[in-house]
């Protein structure tokens, strides 16, 4: 009876004449109350009752119940309770009990579960130390209030996917041994963001070459970034390190990552220049800007048969992505794949923006914000038209504004503020519809016309639209010199006539500067004398 929206309303004293093998019930309407018929459901191999709109305490006897069932899904309801202490003895090879409200401590895993997901509960305390779960493909405990230390028994699962985010964890990540069984080398997506934990770059994940998804993100780790990390992960689509101590410089082969499509290095202690090889990511400059293997984790599915062939179950773990984008904390899920973007923002970066940087065809946003960066913005940043949000502000940019980013038309949030820029606004397409487009340039003391009450004099160079042919403001810059040199030449050549015809206007020029001469000697030589008195 899954995927309906069947109310089912019993009596709470019913007792049912039959004994099931799979109750299937997703997203039927069971709740609120907890559904008292399962407790003579002895039998029962699968149970499935998530997004049924229980908002009860679990009963005790229900973990008895489900001791035997192979598959246990309560997840997306609003059920209360605590855990049992632990889930040894559970037949279970996947539960996911996540969005939910259990309170307590994690309990010991199944042994012999390989999908077990608590995210989003309120759960407590530390996690076991004696794990034993060698089977174990995905363990999802986002979102709760667990602490303490990361436990080296993880090292023995053979674990794809690993997301412990949002909690308060501590310490450094395990350092597998060579022995251990796992010891993270299938490792395919590893989210470890908003905890507290230290040290530098993990180096078990040296052993992760099939990792696509690295998130280490609201941390404190330090140090430079491994010259490994290139070499290892060759398969990474998305890169996270933002709000770290990372130093050093940017590594240039970085660009190597031919499926890199996100890279988020904000607010850690980055210096040099931005690398100019990050202009030949493959995945960013393709037009598409989607990624297969993102799109693989947003959804990753196990799908099996139950009970004698009676029932197809999909139990699926939904990679999600809490980002700051176009000045608002967004949550992405399924729309992961089509993320493409550059983030180096809150950095110490010096230098200029490269040109090449045009060729990333595929970005939807880039953020170079609160940093050091001088120079011109790249004349052809045009090109990069399927830009979304566009973030230059607090460096020391200086020059025009191109009027090539006139070109770009789905940009929803753009600020240039804070920087030395100078000369006319662009004007035209999406720009003039922005939010706030005066926030846009604030800080800018040179920049002139709309939306800036700041009106442009009749010499500004204006700046339109138009396509750049490149050679533009070179043409613009040769006219204004060659034209003051005209007139330069011009105007003496009119005084030297005049005073070389007219007799009389040459005495008169010449018995001013005589005058002149004669009056500033006096006063000099008075000056001297009254110095000299006080001396």
């Amino acid at each position: 009876m899954s995927d309906n929206s069947v109310s089912m309303v019993v009596r709470s004293d019913w007792v049912p004449s039959f004994r099931l093998q799979v109750a299937d019930l997703k997203s039927c309407r069971i709740g609120p109350a907890f559904p008292t018929w399962l407790r003579w459901q002895s039998d029962i191999q699968l149970i499935d009752i998530s997004n049924a709109s229980i908002t009860d305490n679990v009963p005790d006897w229900f973990w008895t119940v489900a001791s035997n069932a192979t598959l246990l899904d309560m997840s997306n309801n609003q059920i209360n309770g605590t855990l049992p202490a632990s889930f040894e003895t559970m037949e279970a090879e996947r539960m996911d009990l996540s969005f939910n409200r259990f309170t307590g401590t994690v309990p010991k895993f199944p042994r012999g579960v390989t999908f077990f997901d608590l995210s989003r509960n309120k759960l407590s305390g530390t996690l076991p130390s004696d794990l034993e779960a060698p089977e174990l493909s995905v363990l999802a405990l986002y979102n709760n209030s667990i602490s303490g230390n990361i436990p080296s028994s993880l090292c023995n699962y053979s674990l794809e996917i690993l997301d412990l985010s949002g909690n308060m964890l501590t310490g450094e990540v395990p350092n597998c041994q060579q022995g251990d069984l796992g010891g993270f080398t299938p490792l395919r997506s590893l989210n470890l963001n908003s905890n507290n934990l230290s040290g530098n770059f993990p180096s078990v994940l040296q052993r992760s070459k099939d990792m696509i998804f690295l998130d280490l993100a609201y941390n404190q780790f330090s140090g430079n970034l491994p010259a490994w990390l290139v070499e290892n992960m060759t398969s990474l689509a998305l890169l996270r390190l933002r709000s770290n101590m990372f130093s050093g410089h940017i590594p240039v082969e970085l660009a190597k990552i031919e499926g890199l499509q996100y890279l988020d290095l904000a607010c850690n202690n980055f210096s040099g220049g931005i690398p100019e090889s990050l202009a030949k990511l493959k995945a960013i400059a393709r037009i598409n800007g989607y990624s297969h293997s993102l799109d693989e984790l947003s959804d990753y599915s196990l799908s099996f048969l139950e009970a004698a062939n009676t029932a197809r179950v999909k139990l699926s773990y939904t990679t999600t992505l809490s980002v700051l984008t176009k000045g608002q904390q967004l949550e992405f899920s399924e729309e992961l794949p089509y993320m493409v973007n550059i983030d180096l923002s809150c950095n110490s970066l010096t230098g200029g923006i490269p040109d090449r940087f045009s060729a990333l065809i595929a970005l939807k946003s880039l953020n170079f914000s609160w940093n050091r960066l001088s120079g011109r913005i790249p004349k052809n940043i045009g090109n990069l038209t399927a830009l979304e949000s566009l973030d230059l502000s607090h460096n020391e940019l200086s020059g025009e504004i191109p009027s090539s980013i006139s070109a770009i038309t789905s940009l929803s949030r753009f600020n240039l503020s804070f920087n030395n820029l100078s000369g006319q606004i662009p004007v035209g397409n999406q720009l003039q519809v922005l939010d706030d487009p005066t926030s846009s340039y604030i800080g800018n003391i040179g920049l002139c016309g709309p939306p800036l009450l700041k009106t442009c004099s009749p010499n500004s160079t204006t700046t339109t639209p138009a396509k750049d042919d490149g050679n533009h403001h070179d043409g613009v810059e040769t006219s204004i010199y060659l034209s003051m040199v005209v007139g330069f030449v011009f105007g003496l050549w009119v005084v030297f006539c005049v005073m070389l015809f007219n007799k009389r206007w040459r005495y008169a020029y010449f018995r001013f500067t005589d005058n002149m001469y004669h009056m500033m000697c006096v006063h000099t030589i008075v000056a001297w004398n009254l110095l000299a008195r006080k001396g």
